[in-house]
């Protein structure tokens, strides 16, 4: 009995073998079947098309005929991946194919050059965040992945079930305190659109809720010209009813920033572009200032080091807003005597980077003239104070911008970044060169604040200076929870108001800031939600130099005023 048992179980166990070993495409009538093209859309007759189980073994393998069709009969429902290979063509791979009754998988096949443009253009910084909605001009459109299959050579990866749709839209809400030209709620509409392969579009509308005219307004165009590289156009307008400066009501700016892409085979790059300016006051005598911004980068590669030549002559203001805001591509504007003016200057460098798959390190000299420095600062100006004729003031906020004297620096900037376990990163970095400095007016005083002066006494006490800044960045994401944080701390003396290397492209906000951004979902499969968002810069309200006016009022400068920003954010 004992050798009649044994003997069923191993032939009941040689059935479940034979079972599972048998092709599944024979026991049900599900089927898959599809076109073979290449990238201009030519059928390729005689590409060999396999269907594949998830880890990657065969299960049937056709050739496709002489339309470039293929039909693979009988497969069992599931989850399957669907590979091409052709002649000179690199293998192409769908995985996630969910196999019903009749699926249809159409692939393309792709030669090797025409991959290598697919490739993410170099980020704006190698160490820069990275974001879900980081503008299509700073990072490449939604394309095919490329790898290495542990079984075969390099292939054209796709996702059947997850791929990116052309079209995104965002929706938010946030409130925020304490940042220039901001009136407190704010709603933003942003649509990112890739009508093909080479094109795409970004466009954005923010509105105060509050008011009839505040807004700020971006388009953004971008056109793949293949192996002569792109041409991208970023056009934005903000109108500030809030904003006065010498009886005039109303700041009303726009920019248009043109610039083309460059690549010269695997050793060369280059970007070259201008930015035009427009900005006015509103009023019965409106004053109105131009101006035309141009800029240009030259890199050479070879292997993992990069060496970098670059010119540029627009100077941001105070914030450090990300690309998909209308007011990282305007200008920083300020006034001086009643006038209305432009920040710019001419910024020269020369770097060095090298980066592999995990850390970078770049090192990078220039020199700077810089005209008319934006300087903030916190204060209560009326109608009818003299001193408001000089600035540019937001009564909603309480802030004021004043230009300060142009001066020149030369100096240095150094980083490092590096990838950490978990999806974390760090970045660290150092700077030195000249910033205007507001020194403590001369006379009695009781604590901190000097004697009563007014502003063009204190404006012409502004001093450049020599000063040095550290700054240490840490960034990451939350398993489980998927919430993405950033903190970030940098140093500077307290006495500069005005930043070191402001034409650096990789500065951090000054002082403790906190990013936080928590998704909230709503279904058990992690779709649908919200995004709710927390920005704070300068937690610790550091970096404050305060004065007490001759009419009693107290001014305080700081390089960025502490503020906050929070919402919720909609993605379809």
């Amino acid at each position: 009995m004992n050798v009649m048992m044994r003997r069923l179980h191993l032939a009941s166990f040689a059935v479940l073998i034979a079972l599972g070993a048998a092709p599944v495409y024979g026991v049900s009538s599900g089927s898959v079947t599809g076109l073979v093209r290449d990238s201009s859309g030519v059928p390729q007759i005689g590409a060999q098309v396999e269907l594949l189980r998830p880890d990657m073994s065969v299960i049937a393998s056709v050739y496709t005929d002489s339309a470039g069709r293929f039909s693979i009969r009988s497969v069992f429902p599931g989850r399957y991946a669907v590979k091409a290979m052709g002649a000179s063509y690199l293998p192409s791979l769908r995985e996630n194919v969910r196999v019903h009754a009749a699926t249809v998988v159409n692939l393309t096949l792709n030669t090797l050059y025409e991959v290598m443009q697919w490739l993410p253009t170099e980020p704006r910084s190698a160490g820069a965040e990275k974001d879900d909605w980081a503008w299509t001009l700073r990072s490449a459109a939604n394309r095919p992945l490329l790898r290495w299959l542990e079984d075969g050579p390099l292939v054209v990866v796709s996702d059947g079930s997850h791929a990116a749709p052309k079209l995104k839209a965002r929706l938010m809400a946030t409130g925020q305190e304490g940042t220039f030209g901001e009136s407190g709620e704010r709603i933003s509409a942003t649509v990112e659109d890739t009508p093909s392969s080479s094109r795409e579009l970004l466009a954005r509308v923010d509105f105060d809720p509050g008011t009839n005219g505040g807004m700020e307004s971006m388009l953004g165009f971008r056109q793949d010209l293949g192996f002569a590289g792109s041409v991208q156009s970023v056009a934005a307008v903000a109108l500030h009813p809030e904003i006065d400066a010498a009886g005039a009501n109303g700041l009303e700016e726009a920019a248009v920033r043109t610039w083309e892409n460059i690549e010269l085979g695997d050793e060369f790059e280059a970007e070259v572009g201008s930015e035009q300016v427009l900005a006015r006051l509103a009023g019965t005598a409106p004053e109105t200032v131009a101006a035309m911004l141009p800029f240009a980068t030259v890199g050479w590669r070879s292997g993992n080091s990069t060496v970098r030549y670059r010119l540029a002559t627009s100077l941001p203001g105070t914030a450090q807003p990300d690309d998909t805001e209308a007011r990282a591509w305007l200008p920083g504007l300020a006034a001086r005597k009643g006038k209305l003016l432009v920040a710019h200057g001419l910024h020269q460098e020369l770097g060095w980077e090298r980066r592999t798959d995990r850390s970078g390190i770049g090192f990078t000299v220039f020199t700077d003239r810089l005209e008319n420095p934006v300087v903030e600062a916190l204060s209560r100006f009326t109608a009818g104070d003299p001193d408001s004729a000089s600035v540019l003031m937001d009564h909603i906020s309480g802030l004021m911008r004043v230009s300060g004297p142009g001066f020149s620096s030369a100096g240095m900037t150094a980083s490092f970044d590096r990838q950490l376990p978990a999806g974390n990163h760090v970045w660290l970095s150092y700077a030195n060169g000249n910033a205007l400095v507001m020194p403590a007016m001369p006379g009695p005083s009781s604590g901190p604040v000097a004697r009563p002066v007014n502003l063009t006494q204190l404006m012409g006490a502004v001093r450049p200076r020599r000063a040095q800044t550290y700054s240490l960045s840490l960034s990451g994401t939350l398993d489980g929870t998927g919430t993405r944080w950033r903190a970030s701390y940098r140093w500077q003396p307290e006495d500069t108001v005005t930043q070191v290397a402001p034409f650096g492209v990789d500065t951090l906000e000054p002082y403790l800031n906190l990013h936080i951004r928590q998704p909230i979902r709503l279904r058990r499969d992690g779709t649908g939600g919200f995004e709710a968002l927390l920005d704070v810069r300068n937690l610790l309200a550091e970096g404050y130099r305060p004065y007490l006016l001759n009419d009693g009022s107290l001014l305080i400068f700081a390089q960025e005023q502490r503020s906050i920003r929070a919402g919720l954010a909609f993605n379809f």
